[in-house]
């Protein structure tokens, strides 16, 4: 017998992916919500929630499964000097942190900007 989980399952937990409201650039991988925008926060921007809303779009994954992507966050201003090395999504209205992920080390200056390109958070279908 095979395996199987329909796309509306796997939508089910890129649509609470896309209930995050904040993006933090972070120096450090944050573990809580307090973390993520306070003692490893860079820079960071607010998103508008919600599939086909602008920040989040909600599709087929490159090879299988499901995926949202991320939209790209332009000119983002940088807050703190650092090392950014995570990303993390965060839902503010309730203090969740969502999802946390790598990035490019990259290091950050204080008061300039810093570019966040579109990203992608797949659910593979199950093997």
């Amino acid at each position: 017998m095979g395996k199987a989980a329909p796309d509306a399952v796997l939508d089910k937990i890129l649509t609470e992916i896309c209930t995050a409201t904040r993006l933090c650039v972070c120096a450090g991988q944050p573990t809580t919500y307090a973390e993520a925008i306070t003692t490893f926060k860079l820079a960071d921007v607010d998103l508008t929630a919600g599939d086909g809303n602008g920040d989040y779009v909600i599709g087929n994954g490159d090879t299988n499964g499901r995926k949202v992507r991320v939209g790209a966050q332009a000119a983002t201003p940088i807050d703190t000097t650092g090392d950014a090395d995570h990303v993390a999504l965060v839902r503010v209205s309730d203090t969740t942190l969502i999802f946390v992920t790598t990035c490019t080390l990259q290091t950050l200056t204080a008061l300039g900007t810093v570019d966040v390109p579109v990203w992608d958070i797949e659910v593979a279908d199950p093997t």
